[in-house]
């Protein structure tokens, strides 16, 4: 794959902001993610959003919620398309994996993501 994969992280109001500067703290990398909000926009503006931020490269779409409008205007947009995929329930942890696996094809680097957030998921004892 020529292209690093870039990640768009679809969300409501301005979690995706707060993301992407959480993970270019942590990590000091700055152009691996797009924040993308549904903020003020019908599904219409939203794919437009999402489409000047994949930019025509290898994507995965990060969204924040399994439902609403930011995943169901992500899943039609990645629909039959083989360069991007799409990822729910968007957290910090699955971020900083993907960050450091960019080089894996959009599904592979979607389901590792996945797998990296969801094992971070936990209640710790007391």
């Amino acid at each position: 794959m020529s292209d690093p994969l870039r990640g768009v992280i679809v969300t409501h109001a301005a979690v995706a902001q707060a993301l992407l500067a959480a993970v270019a703290a942590i990590t000091g990398v700055s152009d691996a993610l797009v924040p993308v909000s549904n903020d003020g926009c019908d599904s219409g503006a939203l794919t437009e959003r999402l489409m000047r931020a994949i930019g025509g490269r290898p994507a995965v779409l990060f969204v924040d919620l399994p439902g609403g409008s930011c995943l169901t205007t992500s899943v039609r947009l990645a629909k039959g398309a083989t360069d991007v995929a799409v990822v729910t329930g968007v957290n910090l942890a699955m971020l900083l994996d993907f960050v450091f696996h960019r080089e894996l094809a959009p599904a592979d680097a979607a389901r590792r993501a996945a797998d990296a957030g969801s094992k971070a998921i936990r209640t710790p004892a007391a």
